[in-house]
């Protein structure tokens, strides 16, 4: 697989925050543990959407180049980036039109509720910054701590290029799946204020001339 990496990569980010020290702390993950977490999951989108933030989320670090127990972190947290979505009532995340501002504040709870799910399990810690900050925006009005730029742990900052995709791309009760120029445009027009620029090229890169990758994910698990 050719590599997209940023010449200056290794000096913007430390690749090693808010990730394990050790690979040796991922060989206790096993499926039974991975799936009684994901069991909080309430339906079919929302385990299928968590599928494919965890596919495309690798597949960004593997053309980042980033090691093995970094390509474990975002493929168990994409897998559990919106487990705090069980404990949104069902009116609100299964609501069939556009939600009211005081439903919006609920929603956007989810990402500290996953994190205080996780903080439970002493196994999953490492995690907990994915889960917690996906939606932060790069620009610093994202949630839940309006974190900006390089502050945003480097894993969020995949997870949540990977999830705006994944966003754009699935077919909603309330829109159809957007056509993949649209996506492309606004993943473009988002670089620097809700996404990491160089993750965001990374991720073109791979739309425009590894489309095929893309498409095998979307194929095992289906929009």
């Amino acid at each position: 697989m050719k590599k997209f990496i940023p010449s200056n990569l290794e000096s913007k980010y430390d690749l090693n925050s808010n990730a394990s020290n050790s690979s040796n702390e991922f060989n206790s993950y096993n499926n039974e543990d991975v799936e009684k977490f994901r069991n909080f999951n309430k339906d079919f989108y929302t385990r299928a959407h968590c599928d494919r933030v965890s596919a495309y989320s690798v597949l960004i670090g593997k053309y980042l180049g980033l090691p093995s127990n970094q390509l474990d972190l975002l493929r168990i947290g994409g897998l559990f980036h919106d487990i705090g979505k069980s404990v949104i009532p069902d009116n609100i995340l299964f609501k069939n039109n556009k939600l009211t501002d005081d439903e919006y504040s609920t929603m956007k709870t989810h990402s500290s509720i996953g994190a205080n799910i996780l903080s439970d399990s002493i196994i999953f810690k490492n995690l907990i910054p994915i889960v917690e900050h996906h939606h932060e925006r790069y620009d610093g009005n994202g949630y839940p701590s309006k974190l900006s730029g390089e502050n945003i742990p480097f894993l969020a900052r995949i997870t949540c290029v990977s999830d705006t995709f994944d966003a754009m791309t699935s077919n909603r009760v309330y829109r159809d799946a957007l056509p993949l120029d649209t996506v492309i445009a606004e993943i473009e027009k988002c670089k620097g204020t809700q996404l990491d620029p160089h993750i965001a090229d990374v991720f073109l890169d791979i739309l425009h001339n590894h489309f095929d990758e893309i498409e095998d994910i979307r194929n095992k698990f289906p929009v």
